[in-house]
């Protein structure tokens, strides 16, 4: 399945040079215990993938990161991860990390579907059978929704961090001249609708202070969210870069409650007794 979403009017290099920026991984050789695989996304054009493993019946969490970050970036964040039996697996964008090509707004959207595929895919020839959750960090939360919202029967659950709800204003406060450009919503990614569709059990996560994609964004987000099980963690004294660094330990705690609660959704589901809890649609 292919987005429906058509974002080609921010192909233009005076939205490109905002949104993306791309850095290279100069140590391109993975830590003890982690794994490095490629993801082939057109020809001679592929992904950098890292995977911090853990229990193969436990939860596997498919991470795609901000714009200024790389895989390696979570070298002392994946082995965290594996602490609360959870595995941890990085994608690195077109350009970033040990990546090929050049990222486009376009591009974002297609190569996750096909990062998708090809990691469920290997998950499931080394026998992991967890939990797959996909999560967002910032910019990521544009890969994450496009996943949930078209693959969701193959998805258990999902987490934003710091992800925004609306296009044309974080260009604005990115630098991008829109009026000027003629960008407008209806040109974007559409994160807000996205979520509407998405049914599975959802933890959005951000800053108090966040003035990159201000809290009003996560607002937005979770009053969207298709589903009853929908959780905001407003991280206080927290900006946009440093949530991790300020709220430390409870950062993973919290992630770990989201996961325990959705293995036992899985369990009640087998047993028959699972129902999906959305909002009527509107």
């Amino acid at each position: 399945m292919r987005t429906a979403c058509d974002v080609s009017s921010l192909d233009k290099p005076e939205v490109l040079k905002y949104l993306f920026h791309p850095r290279k991984d100069r140590v391109q050789v993975a830590p003890q215990d982690a794994v490095d695989f490629f993801i082939p996304v057109e020809e001679e054009v592929k992904l950098g993938a890292r995977f911090y493993p853990a229990d193969p019946e436990g939860a596997h969490i498919l991470f795609f990161h901000g714009n200024g970050e790389i895989a390696s970036d979570y070298d002392t964040i994946g082995p965290v991860y594996n602490n609360y039996g959870i595995s941890f697996l990085v994608v690195d964008y077109r350009g970033y990390g040990q990546s090929t090509g050049l990222p486009t707004a376009s591009n974002l959207l297609s190569d996750s579907h096909t990062a998708f595929r090809e990691v469920r895919c290997w998950l499931e020839g080394q026998g992991r059978t967890g939990l797959i959750i996909i999560m967002g960090r910032s910019l990521g939360s544009v890969p994450a929704l496009e996943i949930c919202s078209c693959y969701q029967n193959e998805i258990d659950g999902l987490i934003l961090d710091s992800g925004f709800a609306r296009t044309v204003p974080l260009l604005d406060r990115l630098g991008v001249a829109t009026k000027t450009l003629g960008i407008s919503e209806a040109d974007g990614f559409a994160n807000f609708g996205k979520i509407r569709d998405i049914g599975k059990p959802t933890l959005i996560i951000h800053g108090q202070n966040d003035d990159i994609i201000p809290p009003k964004d996560a607002d937005i987000l979770l009053a969207n969210a298709g589903t009853m099980r929908k959780q905001l963690l407003l991280a206080p004294d927290c900006g946009h870069n440093d949530i991790l660094l300020r709220c430390g330990e409870a950062y993973f705690q919290t992630i770990n409650r989201f996961v325990q609660m959705l293995k036992r959704l899985k369990k009640k589901a087998a047993m028959g007794r699972g129902f999906d809890r959305r909002y009527p649609r509107r």
